[in-house]
């Protein structure tokens, strides 16, 4: 068996039941599991998409975006998500990095195809929502596809999905999971939400996020519920499908939390359908949570990463949530503990890193078997991320990432950021922290030291940065300082750059 066939199965079972919802069209599960094996068909005979190549997508949320993933599946390939707020640069390092042998792009964002086509003339363009110029449409393709579309070989321990996160050496690394993976994180899914069939799961956030794919929409489809897709995030379409449609569950980060309740509807809308709202990805300030309990609506949180599919800890529906600022307890099917710095079990109260064990966890970094061997030890991943948890076993995610800048739910490592800046010919070095941000929980502020001799406007280094990096990673600020503050090793202190100290 491979993923594609619990969407077959509950075809079977249920073949008329609304599996997605999207832009007023329904398409069913048995339409549906049509509709995968048709696309598995076609990447074969028409793509030559054979088991392990990827197939990358660059789209807002859609139908078809799941009906890849899971023809990938079928197919022992690897779907492989862009993020469609990067800047072209950034994702032709990925498409290159990954070496696609296909990319579906919404029309949108498809000013990535030429330039890939030019790096990458092997690779095969089809437009989700038009006809390129030299290249097929997906429907057209959908059309030509022949055969069964299955290649042997292909089960649950095949590798699935090639989700690149930044990383700390300025370049991002691709987390490959499994279909197991998907398959646990699934499970853990259904355990802390209560996950039935008779869910109606409302999806805002991006696909390329494991949070917005996995945390409710591939858990839903494997459970036989029905799944609402909303292309992005927008405040005013959130609540008014909260309204019309009825929602039984939806996962939103701060950001989206935020923006819901400074809506001037907020307090009028009826959220009596939701059982739960579910968020993570940064410190959730209680605040928020407290606006909607208020409304009657239960608030989970979850922690995990890209490398945990990303459900690793969390708080259960009709578990215990009498904790403030706790993000529950680890998964049914995992493993997570608090480690000090001599990888000893941490005490009850006493920070250390989060360490994470399971079916669940990412296989490999493609291509990189050195990050791979440093966040892989002994079957655990060790995150970076510092926590304790209390007598109970409950944890408490005190900080993240070493010098991670989360803004609006989006990842930014400052050493990305830093490495554009010193691109620029009048900048000898640059350190880049996270600002606070009442909408946004962090935004990114730069610090640099020029060149002997040179000049330069700060806006025009900012411009700079945007010529090859996303609008959110871009500096709010650029502060320029004589020099940096460093160690006894010569590292930049980014912590004393945040409590606002210079060299």
């Amino acid at each position: 068996m491979d993923l594609s066939d619990l969407i077959e199965r509950n075809a079977a079972f249920t073949p008329d039941k609304p599996a997605l919802r999207f832009d007023g069209a329904t398409l069913s599960y048995a339409q549906l599991a049509s509709r995968i094996a048709r696309a598995a068909a076609a990447l074969k005979s028409e793509l030559g998409v054979g088991r392990g190549d990827r197939v990358a997508i660059l789209s807002t949320n859609h139908p078809d975006y799941l009906v890849l993933l899971y023809a990938c599946a079928r197919l022992g390939a690897m779907l492989v998500p862009l993020n469609w707020r990067l800047a072209v640069p950034e994702q032709l390092f990925i498409l290159t990095d990954a070496s696609v042998t296909a990319l579906i792009v919404e029309e949108a964002l498809a000013q990535v195809a030429g330039p890939l086509a030019r790096a990458q003339p092997r690779t095969r363009i089809v437009g989700l929502d038009y006809k390129p110029s030299d290249g097929l449409s997906f429907a057209e393709l959908l059309a030509r596809g022949e055969g069964e579309g299955r290649n042997p070989h292909t089960d649950f321990s095949s590798p699935l999905l090639v989700v690149y996160t930044s990383g700390t050496t300025g370049r991002p690394k691709g987390a490959v999971l499994r279909q197991e993976a998907l398959l646990w994180n699934g499970m853990m899914s259904q355990h802390m939400h209560g996950l039935t069939s008779d869910d109606h799961v409302l999806s805002v956030l991006p696909f390329f996020h494991v949070g917005g794919l996995n945390i409710q929409t591939t858990p839903a489809l494997h459970h036989g519920a029905t799944v609402t897709v909303h292309a992005r995030f927008s405040p005013d379409a959130t609540l008014a499908a909260i309204a019309a449609d009825r929602p039984s569950l939806v996962v939103l980060v701060p950001a989206t939390m935020q923006a819901l309740i400074e809506h001037p509807l907020f307090e009028q809308i009826d959220l009596s359908s939701l059982r739960a709202l579910t968020t993570g990805s940064t410190m959730v300030p209680q605040p928020l949570i407290d606006a909607f309990e208020a409304r009657g609506v239960p608030v989970l949180q979850v922690y995990g990463a890209t490398e945990t599919c990303p459900i690793a800890v969390y708080t259960r529906l009709g578990g215990d949530r009498s904790r403030p600022g706790s993000t529950g307890l680890p998964g049914l099917a995992c493993e997570a503990k608090v480690v000090d710095a001599r990888g000893g079990e941490a005490r009850p109260g006493e920070p250390g890193e989060i360490i994470v064990r399971g079916p669940n966890v990412f296989f490999e970094y493609w291509g990189d078997e050195a990050a791979t061997r440093e966040a892989l030890r002994d079957g655990w991943y060790f995150t970076g991320d510092i926590a304790t948890r209390d007598a109970e076993g409950y944890f408490y995610v005190r900080d993240r990432k070493k010098n991670l800048i989360i803004s609006g739910g989006e990842n930014i490592y400052p050493a990305e950021v830093e490495r554009v800046l010193c691109t620029h010919p009048a900048v000898a070095e640059a350190a880049v922290i996270g600002r606070p941000d009442p909408r946004w929980q962090e935004v990114p502020v730069a610090y640099v030291v020029l060149r002997a001799g040179t000049r330069v406007d700060t806006e025009a280094l900012r411009a700079h940065v945007s010529t090859e990096l996303a609008r959110f990673k871009v500096p709010r600020e650029i502060v320029v300082v004589e020099s940096l503050p460093r160690n006894a090793l010569g590292k930049v202190q980014h912590f004393r750059l945040r409590a606002g100290e210079q060299a």
